[in-house]
């Protein structure tokens, strides 16, 4: 005999399951996107004067002045001879590559909040000890 309920079930249940995966699927690759994104981003704002840059049309150079209130730069462009140069501005959204490396992130924030903690009992601590002085001075045996 055929069990009709069974089989229905059982295809609730595979595509409950393809329904998670398609889930899990877009949120990793959101994320993965996210985290990219911000690495560039990271990588554009590393850029600093002297740094090497590619831009998306294929012209690279070397970054003379960056503009952050207008979000361009200058790329200095032509022969490293002495002969002739170009200077151009783009737009920041307009690199490609670059040699500029972001700094790493310290974790000193964390430490920080630490460190107020721990200041205060070495103070109590200190305060204690000066007590304990000021009393064996008192009473002399």
């Amino acid at each position: 005999m055929f069990n009709l309920l069974a089989s229905n079930a059982t295809s609730y249940i595979f595509i409950g399951v393809i329904v998670v995966l398609l889930v899990a699927f877009f949120i990793w690759s959101y994320l993965s996107n996210k985290k990219k994104q911000k690495n560039f981003n990271d990588t554009i704002n590393a850029i600093k004067p002297g740094s090497k840059v590619k831009t998306i049309g294929g012209i690279c150079g070397e970054v003379v002045e960056i503009n952050d209130e207008e979000n361009t730069f200058v790329l200095k462009t032509g022969t490293s001879d002495g002969g002739e140069v170009s200077y151009l501005k783009f737009d920041k959204q307009a690199i490609y590559q670059t040699d500029a490396k972001p700094e790493p992130k310290e974790e000193e924030p964390a430490k920080e909040a630490e460190e107020p903690e721990a200041a205060e009992e070495k103070a109590e601590e200190k305060a204690e000890e000066k007590a304990e002085e000021k009393t064996e001075e008192k009473d002399p045996e």
